[in-house]
């Protein structure tokens, strides 16, 4: 990731992703335009102040500073998901360039938001395990292909779009691509994307479908100025609109992110979240001011990072240069603009699908024999994809929902993180009454068999047969009997019913949630662990402050990569702060069956407390 490698092919892989993107950079400012009834002198201004915050943006992502910018090879462009909320707050604002003013506004606070957020933002990471990040990342390739199809058949207001010549010249640049990967190694293999790209263009020529009498008419250079079209206006409502916006935006910018992290080979934990965040908020405030709009990670370029296997981000950066460049001189920007739809099309037929193939990668990891993880990919897919293709749906919506409703991106995203919070993270743990903490063991003896499992199911942290199946072996003659049996057959249990019990205790490090409270932390000149109520045990409970609690989440975060379910401690038997980051270190090292194991002995210590709780 930080090879820099040599000017020429620096300026070459560049090129290659401003090539790549352009098409998708330049289509929110046209739409836009269009429905709140710009001229064609303020689009001009428009796009090329989009390509200049580009790579202003691009830039700031990929090379970095301070806290801002994940290091990664990504690129930024103007998010898709904005469109339909710009258009609708720019109409209410009167159209024009009055309608223009009150989205800057909106975009700059909204900017600003989500860069003082991005940290909280992170720290929602236990949310998003492989399964949500998967189908995020798979969701966002398969919803692209429509927009590389429509390209494909010469675009979205192409004249004859069932025109043969459309057809073969797509397919013709996505042979050329896959041809190149084939035959060649080294360079040309990692150029393959430009090069499909040239040659289309060049196959153009003869059939008139390279129009390069924009290229005259552009001026030389062009410059956008601060608040060009007036000052920003503030409404409430146009705010709230947009910030919405930019918390959809900050799922789709975390799941490119895991993307890219897997391409390179780089662990993603909150920090670099965080910081691509950060880079999304303040891209977009900078949009805000110089006549763009919200800025994300371009998901189009994470399929060329795969695709070409060149993860240098000092090619991201050299990319961006490239944008400002044309950002500054619109000739440039309209010799790139004169490649045919039909040609960016085909490329992109491959970089999409590459995004998607990247998204089936993250989701071999997960657990299909668990059902759960079933519904979950399976139906943030189905909402994707229906969205995606039926996107008039969006007016089904009250006007508040549409946000979410009409980008399969946004509705398939949020579909798997709200499944993943209800089968995962949703507790349901029936109580016998709501002022009954212990019960002798007489009363144990005499319960049925629901009963009996119901009381005793809340010494595990998930829901378990092990309770029911120990009923059978009662009545007990003492708490140490039922407490063994308890133990015998947790550890007798099939290997996926212990996986299952497994994936419902939280990582150590991660948050409490609303049973959390400030005095269940340890804090920072405490180095015992916490005694009190079943519930301060928990599996998972953040105990440090500070840069302890960030070195545990990262562990948490190696170990459930590493052996596919969460780290799992009694914190009662910790021995306090550094027992804890010790253990945690040491039990990395660990064959994956020994660490099975040892999380189950963890479970038994703790079910083993909160049964001295409830039972006496």
């Amino acid at each position: 990731m930080d090879e820099v490698l040599p000017p020429g092919r620096l300026a070459v892989y560049g090129l290659q992703h401003v090539l790549a993107f352009y098409a998708g950079a330049v289509v929110v400012p046209i739409l836009l335009a269009n429905a709140i009834g710009l001229g064609e002198r303020e689009l001009i201004h428009l796009i090329n102040a989009d390509l200049f915050t580009c790579g202003i943006a691009s830039i700031i992502q990929s090379v970095g500073f301070w806290k801002v910018g994940v290091r990664l090879p990504l690129l930024q462009g103007v998010t898709f998901t904005a469109v339909s909320p710009m258009i609708a707050i720019g109409m209410a604002a009167g159209g024009g360039t009055e309608g223009l003013t009150t989205i800057y506004g909106a975009v700059i606070v909204a900017g600003l938001v989500t860069f003082f957020a991005a940290p909280y933002f992170a720290r929602l990471l236990r949310f998003f395990p492989p399964v949500v990040t998967g189908t995020v990342i798979t969701v966002i390739g398969l919803a692209l292909l429509p927009v590389a199809a429509t390209d494909a058949v010469g675009g979205a207001n192409a004249p004859d779009p069932g025109n043969p010549l459309y057809l073969a010249l797509a397919l013709g640049t996505l042979t050329v691509i896959v041809l190149i990967q084939r035959i060649f190694r080294g360079f040309m293999a990692t150029v393959a994307v430009l090069a499909g790209l040239v040659i289309g263009t060049l196959a153009s020529v003869p059939f008139g479908l390279v129009d390069l009498g924009g290229v005259g008419e552009s001026g030389w250079v062009g410059v956008t100025t601060p608040f060009h079209f007036g000052w920003p206006q503030f409404s409430l409502a146009a705010i709230v609109s947009m910030v919405v916006v930019m918390m959809i935006t900050a799922v789709e910018t975390t799941g490119d992110v895991f993307a890219t992290g897997e391409i390179v080979r780089k662990r993603v934990g909150g920090r670099d979240v965080a910081r691509a965040l950060r880079a999304d908020g303040l891209a977009t405030t900078l949009g805000g001011v110089l006549n763009s709009f919200p800025y994300t990670c371009f998901a189009e370029n994470v399929g060329l990072v795969r695709l070409t296997r060149v993860s240098s981000r000092w090619v991201v950066a050299a990319a961006g240069v490239f944008m400002i460049l044309i950002g500054l001189v619109p000739k440039a920007g309209a010799l790139v603009a004169a490649v045919p739809h039909p040609v960016l099309g085909g490329a992109a037929l491959a970089m999409f699908a590459t995004v998607a193939v990247v998204g089936i990668q993250t989701l071999s990891r997960v657990d299909f024999t668990d059902h759960r993880n079933v519904v979950v990919v399976g139906s943030g897919l189905g909402v994707a994809l229906f969205v995606t293709v039926q996107p008039d749906v969006a007016q089904a919506m009250p006007q508040w929902a549409q946000a979410f409703a009409g980008s399969g991106i946004t509705a398939g995203s949020i579909t798997a993180i709200a499944l993943n919070l209800l089968f995962f993270h949703v507790r349901r743990r029936p109580r016998i009454s709501p002022d009954r903490e212990r019960v002798d063991l007489a009363t144990v003896n005499g319960m049925d068999r629901a009963a009996f499992a119901t009381m005793l199911g809340r010494i595990f942290e998930g829901p378990t047969e092990v309770p029911a199946r120990v009923h059978a072996r009662g009545p007990f003659a003492d708490g140490a009997a039922l407490r063994s049996a308890l133990q015998e057959e947790l550890f007798a249990a099939p290997q996926g019913e212990q996986r299952d019990l497994m994936a419902h205790y939280p990582d150590l490090g991660g948050v409490v949630g609303t049973e959390g409270a400030a005095e269940d932390r340890v804090p920072a000149d405490r180095d015992e662990p916490v005694d009190g109520p079943a519930r301060r045990d928990r599996a998972g409970l953040a105990l440090l402050d500070g840069d302890g609690r960030t070195e545990l989440a990262e562990v948490a975060g190696a170990y459930r990569e590493r052996f596919g379910f969460p780290l799992i401690v009694c914190l009662r038997d910790a021995g306090g702060r550094d027992g804890l980051l010790e253990a945690g270190r040491r039990r990395l090292t660990h064959p994956p069956a020994q660490e099975h194991a040892a999380a189950l002995v963890e479970i038994a210590k703790v079910a083993g407390h909160r049964f001295d709780d409830i039972v006496g």
